[in-house]
């Protein structure tokens, strides 16, 4: 219900792998074969569970998963290679020294979590939840200073924003995890981020498989934010 819901919502359902494997030594075979075992789960989910499955999940499921990132956002070329020949359209799995237009190699379209400044030093930190938890409390949970974290998330958030509103308009990717660090510090961030940017004229804020659908059709970017 809740996979069904988000993808209703316009979220866009992507891969993680089916275990949280580093495979940075693994051949196009492996990354063949971890594929597979998501789709077979995901797309058996009910029948395996012994649930009875809705009608259309089958075919909801087929074809919900054209983007994958990587556990550790470790690739290597192997997992090039396997993408496109598993069907995805898009890869999320790369870190860039700042925002920067995905490029397409090879059939796949390739994002990138980009270094953005933090902090009152602003020392670069790549923009992710996880990453802001290890900066700001080594990985261990201080919800007392929740407040502290949020601001600072925030305002590492905006000023990445501002740099390209202001300038060359390169897309911002932001990274997060569905679990809640630091007291929720970067969902809240993120939360204030959100409704003050992608409301603004020229901005949109939408999925990786938008994305990729509009520049596959060739349509240019909408002139209102949203």
């Amino acid at each position: 219900e809740q996979v069904r819901l988000a993808a209703a919502e316009g979220h866009d359902i992507g891969s993680h792998a089916c275990g949280h494997f580093d495979g940075k030594d693994w051949s196009k075979a492996d990354w063949l074969a971890e594929f597979a075992s998501v789709r077979r789960i995901f797309e058996n989910a009910y029948a395996i569970n012994g649930i009875p499955e809705p009608a259309d999940w089958h075919d909801f499921a087929a074809h919900a998963l054209v983007g994958f990132r990587a556990p550790y956002l470790s690739t290597n070329k192997a997992l090039y290679e396997a993408l496109p020949e598993a069907g995805f359209q898009y890869d999320a799995s790369g870190v860039s020294n700042g925002p920067e237009l995905p490029p397409a190699r090879d059939g796949t379209i390739r994002f990138a979590l980009p270094l953005i400044p933090e902090g009152p030093k602003a020392r670069p930190v790549v923009a992710m939840d996880y990453n802001l938890y290890v900066r700001h409390s080594d990985g261990a949970e201080k919800p007392a200073m929740a407040g502290e974290f949020t601001e600072r998330a925030y305002q590492a958030f905006l000023t990445a924003f501002e740099a390209e509103y202001i300038s060359k308009r390169l897309p911002l990717e932001l990274g997060f995890h569905f679990t809640l660090m630091n007291g929720g510090a970067y969902w809240d961030a993120l939360e204030r981020f959100a409704d003050e940017v992608c409301v603004k004229a020229d901005v949109e804020c939408i999925s990786f498989r938008d994305y990729v659908s509009r520049q596959r059709a060739g349509r240019a970017q909408a002139s209102v934010g949203g």
